[in-house]
């Protein structure tokens, strides 16, 4: 058969595999990883043996959802861990984080979720240990206040989420400011920190406060 031939197939199966992960992805974020395949298969808008074919197990089809996070935080683990300042490791750490999360409000689940058995399980695990490493190392160095949890990191998430998505336009500019006094914050008295970045302008700031109390219910 030419390949003028197979490509409009080919075609239709990856984008009946987009359509089913990223239905896959926003039933995960809304209900759990308890989701059925069944249910999966009605928001994507394939039969079940469409995607039984594509993917064969939930477990693969998880793996397929968050692969790519998943792999995006191990390399930033592996990454900040080569760094040969335990400080600048930690931080720069906890800023590309943040920033992820501010692109992508639904990262942060590869940081609070355990997967089944699998390549992404493996990988979060993974990355989870490397990111204490780097929290115990900026400790020892003593660059990092010795009081600091990673729970704390946790609620600092929780803050950024609150920030990005009440901020409006001027979100990005929001968060980096969070996180950067944030870090001080983590900081020991003598550790270095770098400049805090531009505030958000306050008419932004003003119209964001006006939108989150409008948002509220009566």
């Amino acid at each position: 058969m030419s390949e003028k031939v197979c490509s409009p197939l080919r075609t239709d199966a990856e984008r009946n595999r987009e359509r089913i992960v990223a239905a896959a992805r926003r039933l995960v974020s809304r209900e759990g990883l308890g989701v059925s395949m069944t249910a999966v298969a009605r928001e994507a808008g394939v039969g079940n043996a469409t995607l039984f074919r594509r993917f064969g197990t939930r477990e693969r089809l998880i793996d397929a959802v968050f692969l790519d996070r998943v792999e995006a935080h191990h390399r930033l683990v592996t990454a900040c861990s080569d760094d040969p300042d335990p400080w600048q490791g930690f931080a720069d750490y906890v800023r590309c984080v943040c920033a992820l999360q501010a692109a992508d409000p639904t990262f942060v689940e590869v940081l609070t979720m355990t997967f089944p058995a699998g390549v992404v399980e493996t990988r979060r695990a993974a990355a989870a240990r490397g990111a204490l490493g780097l929290i115990s190392r900026a400790q020892q160095a003593g660059c990092l206040r010795e009081d600091f949890s990673d729970r704390d990191l946790t609620v600092l998430l929780l803050a950024n989420a609150g920030v990005v998505g009440a901020a409006g336009t001027t979100a990005g500019i929001a968060s980096r400011r969070l996180v950067a006094q944030m870090l001080r914050a983590y900081a020991t008295p003598d550790t270095p920190v770098t400049p805090l970045p531009e505030a958000p302008p306050r008419p932004a700031l003003y119209h964001a406060m006006i939108g989150l109390v409008r948002s509220r219910p009566a």
